[in-house]
């Protein structure tokens, strides 16, 4: 008789002011160590509107900040398709009731000015589920998992969810 199990962890990251990628491959492999199942699937979540999870390989080239070619490439075409919103008005949202409530919270612009990022999000996928095979995660030889943080308004602690379910 299979025994199935699950095991959950959340992995913390630290986000700044712009544009970030995180590979986060290690961190995920060392929760699928500790949860000791073998086979199963892996399933990795974001909780945050802004923050999609993308399998890609890593380009190893990047500019002074560290931001990978491939990537920068990536917000290249996302600059092109959804600009940085930089001003109220230059998309619809936000609209007046997201702007008071911004300034309730005496946060206008980390609240107001980043429709660039929701929109670009949308676009992304904001978990991955990836199969268990002998314990390992059943990636190409090449991929890595990044959580990215399209939210470049303010500085913030993100979390990962990682669900691990198998035998």
């Amino acid at each position: 008789m299979i025994k199935i199990t699950s095991y959950f962890e959340s992995i913390s990251i630290k986000s700044g002011l712009r544009t970030e990628f995180h590979k986060i491959t290690d961190k995920v492999k060392s929760v699928l160590s500790k949860s000791k199942i073998k086979n199963g699937i892996a399933t990795i979540y974001s909780p945050h509107t802004t923050c999609p999870l993308l399998i890609q390989e890593d380009s190893l080239d990047a500019d002074p900040e560290g931001t990978r070619f491939l990537f920068q490439d990536l917000l290249d075409v996302f600059e092109k398709i959804i600009p940085r919103c930089y001003r109220i008005g230059q998309y619809i949202h936000p609209g007046p009731k997201m702007i008071k409530y911004a300034e309730d919270l005496g946060d206008q612009l980390g609240y107001v000015l980043n429709t660039h990022a929701h929109l670009r999000s949308s676009l992304m996928c904001h978990s991955q589920t990836i199969p268990v095979v002998d314990g390992k995660l059943q990636l190409g030889i090449h991929q890595d998992l990044w959580f990215i943080d399209l939210d470049d308004t303010r500085e913030r602690e993100r979390k990962i969810h990682v669900q691990v379910i198998g035998e």
